[in-house]
């Protein structure tokens, strides 16, 4: 398990090496693993002072294994409030380690990485609250895959629980601890935090030089989706236009819209991906591969024959048998 000073530090070191910052935030939340879940925190030093203040005000509806078992803490009935009456040795916890509850862990992992606050003293605040997020939707109806999102279950008519999301695999509060797990089919919502908006993404390519037949440097890019404006939209769609894809009315125009999402998503079914019309990292990869090869293909030759005596109905009988023919009348 580690410190609160070592995932500062990983937190710090990722950051400076130029990694995407909402991958940084993904590795800070695994880093996390084996935390402590008590209600209603959201990133305190575990102490025996906070255990029993947070003890006192949420008791009843904290885990057992993290709060009733405390060994610095008990309950006292005649005052109804938890008082310290022990201390932390032997405790797995006793570590510099931040304790959080669901809603808490997202917004304090998203504080240290990205200096941006989630609004929301709970965690049907949190969806509720339109100042958080860049984009929202029911998993069931699909969710970007390669973007770090926060996941909720939404069950008898109230929001239930939230944690992190990012390529199919959660880190959440579960069993009194932060838990690292593959997504499962408990969690109902997505939403991508606004503090990633203006995040880039790595989108490695490696490309060889048709003339120096050595590698190109890596490419950088944004994830970008339906609502997406801009240069990078237009280089997408001039991708998509040069593979044979239909953009519509509007062409090339820099404007992520609905037929623009449509090509993706064909592109994407057509190269076994997550059809979920996000241009991210393995769609980047994808279209400048199918780019490469596309400019590599030889060019169609073209040849002309001359036939002679033949009238119309014949001419046009013998092209039917060659698609792309056409007829020159002399």
């Amino acid at each position: 398990m580690k410190t609160v000073k070592q995932v500062e530090d990983l937190v710090d070191e990722q950051i400076a090496s130029g990694i995407p910052l909402q991958l940084v935030a993904w590795n800070a939340a695994k880093a996390c693993v084996g935390w402590p879940y008590v209600y209603g925190a959201v990133g305190e030093n575990c102490k025996p002072v906070k255990r029993s203040q947070y003890g006192t005000k949420f008791y009843l509806k904290s885990h057992e294994t993290i709060v009733t078992k405390c060994n610095a803490i008990s309950w006292d009935t005649e005052s109804q409030t938890c008082k310290v009456t022990g201390d932390c040795s032997g405790c797995k916890w006793n570590l510099p380690v931040m304790m959080f509850d669901c809603r808490g862990f997202t917004r304090k992992i998203l504080q240290m990485v990205f200096s941006w606050t989630l609004w929301g003293g709970t965690v049907g605040g949190q969806w509720n609250d339109e100042r958080n997020w860049k984009a929202k939707g029911s998993i069931a109806d699909g969710m970007p895959n390669d973007t770090l999102c926060c996941l909720f279950v939404y069950k008898d008519k109230k929001w239930k629980h939230t944690g992190f999301g990012y390529n199919n695999g959660t880190v959440e509060c579960s069993s009194g601890v932060q838990y690292i797990s593959t997504r499962n089919k408990k969690w109902t919502h997505w939403a991508v935090p606004k503090c990633i908006e203006e995040d880039i993404i790595v989108t490695p390519t490696t490309q060889k030089d048709p003339d120096e037949g050595s590698e190109t440097t890596t490419k950088w890019r944004p994830t970008i989706r339906k609502g997406s404006k801009g240069d990078v939209v237009r280089e997408c769609q001039r991708m998509l236009q040069k593979l044979g894809y239909n953009l519509g009315i509007c062409g090339v125009d820099g404007d992520y819209g609905t037929a623009t999402d449509a090509a993706v998503r064909a592109f994407q079914r057509e190269h076994s991906l997550v059809v979920d019309g996000v241009c991210g990292p393995m769609t980047w990869n994808a279209l400048d591969n199918a780019v490469l090869q596309n400019d590599q293909k030889p060019a169609d030759k073209t040849y002309t024959v001359m036939i002679t005596g033949l009238d119309k109905t014949q001419a046009e009988a013998i092209a039917g048998n060659y698609p792309g023919a056409v007829i020159k009348e002399d």
